[in-house]
């Protein structure tokens, strides 16, 4: 095998491990424990490490604690040993492989949190044995896995590349589709030495995907440049939804014309763009430069659009004090249960800045009542006993569960107040309007 960057190997071309070879995921989240399933139903001994006492108790009645099509009923036929800390995989419980799949949060000043991979990785230095395969799998910013790499050489006295194998391999799936994507997206491994390279292929050659052969930063950077071009091509979407709107016009037909049959470059569509990825990776790259660049300028048009939505509403509805507000959608992506650092959140804050006499709030993929950022909770209401008498609406996520909402907003049998103003930035209702009337004959409305 080359050990020249860039290097593809080909699906197949790499032997996996025997049945039996033992690895340990720590953090069962999103990421993590979508991988831990699919690597037990391959044949391997799986243990997975998660310090949330409450999904060590969910999984342990082989329930799971998010929604991810197809885990459930892998859940339920492989075995999956969870520990709390990684400090307890020794002796039998010793993996060959150890991946970590831990949060890497953004903090408050464009600086990355170590905090969870710093405490995992000094945590495994207490147990590591000569031998072991340590894989970063977060989402990380540059040198990071040398980060790892230093902390386990400083508290153990062996050598990464020696006593024992480091490497990057990078998850590029999206919620929905995690089982589908481990198994079709190529793998990219990172390694700054043959050994390390060879480990992590192996692993992954339980997989049948190509592999990407790359150095540690190379593989960190993949990730990074993979989603922080979505993030900018949502910016630069939500751009011009602003800039539309600023001449009179609404960018859902325009973008819809300028697409049509046009072989180069399509633009994407307007909405809230963050999450528990996009959100934070713009900050992984451009927290070592001191100038602005066109990733802090992406960040700063979608962290507006909240902002926009609610005062653009405001100004249509003749201000919102005392009204009644409908709020439909509060995970970050379309059918998802998942609320990380989603945009809804920011937006009722603005909305309750115009003191309306009450907000609320349909989201049909989490429980009842909603659990905040904070520690609040919000009532999660039914669509339509949301929308009968609504004075305003905001359409905050395009879920498939609001593609009949149209007519409750406008028509014959609207259920919302007569003449409520809709925000709809995912043209959701199809009206090709951003903002609309439900009074037909009212400018922007349908």
């Amino acid at each position: 095998m080359s050990s020249q960057p860039g290097y593809l190997t080909p699906k197949g071309a790499v032997t996996a491990p025997p049945a039996g070879t033992t690895v340990a995921v720590v953090g069962l989240g999103r990421v993590g424990l979508p991988l831990a399933l699919l690597f037990a139903e391959r044949g391997l001994r799986v243990f997975g490490v998660e310090r949330d006492a409450r999904v060590r108790e969910l999984l342990a009645e082989r329930k799971m604690p998010f929604h991810e099509p197809g885990c459930d009923e892998l859940l339920a036929k492989v075995k999956l040993e969870v520990f709390a800390d990684v400090s307890e995989l020794i002796g039998p419980s010793s993996p060959d492989y150890i991946v970590i799949t831990v949060g890497t949060p953004l903090q408050a000043h464009i600086e990355v949190d170590l905090g969870q991979i710093s405490a995992v990785t000094t945590s495994l230095a207490k147990s590591l044995r000569p031998g072991q395969t340590i894989i970063l799998r977060s989402t990380v910013a540059a040198r990071t896995t040398e980060f790892v790499g230093r902390i386990l050489e400083r508290e153990t006295g062996m050598i990464a590349g020696r006593e024992f194998s480091l490497a990057f391999c990078p998850e590029r799936i999206v919620e929905g589709k995690a089982l589908v994507e481990l198994e079709t997206l190529p793998q990219v491994i990172g390694a700054a030495d043959e050994l390390s390279r060879a480990k992590a292929s192996k692993l992954f050659a339980v997989f049948p995907v190509e592999q990407l052969q790359t150095t540690l930063v190379g593989g960190e950077l993949i990730k990074l440049f993979n989603n922080v071009t979505r993030y900018v091509s949502f910016a630069l979407a939500n751009q011009y939804a602003l800039i539309a709107e600023n001449f009179g016009e609404s960018v859902h037909p325009l973008v819809a014309m300028a697409n049509h049959n046009y072989p180069r470059d399509p633009i994407s569509k307007p909405g809230f763009a963050a999450g528990a990825c996009l959100r934070k990776d713009f900050g992984m790259v451009s927290e070592n430069h001191a100038t602005t660049d066109m990733l802090v300028a992406a960040w700063r048009v979608n962290e507006y659009m909240p902002n926009f939505l609610a005062h653009t509403l405001a100004d249509k509805s003749h201000g919102l004090h005392k009204k009644t507000i409908a709020v439909l959608g509060y995970t970050f992506k379309k059918d998802t249960d998942d609320a990380r650092d989603s945009l809804t959140p920011k937006l009722l804050r603005y909305l309750e800045r115009e003191v309306p006499k009450e907000i609320r709030v349909v989201e049909p993929h989490l429980p009842d009542p909603i659990a905040g950022e904070k520690g609040d909770t919000a009532r999660n209401w039914a669509i339509e006993d949301a929308l009968r008498g609504a004075e305003a609406v905001v359409i905050a996520m395009n879920h498939s569960a609001f593609r009949d909402v149209r007519r409750f907003v406008v028509g014959p049998e609207a259920i919302v107040a007569p003449g409520a103003w809709v925000a709809d930035l995912w043209n959701v209702c199809g009206t090709g309007e951003m903002f609309f009337s439900s009074k037909p004959g009212v400018v922007g409305g349908p």
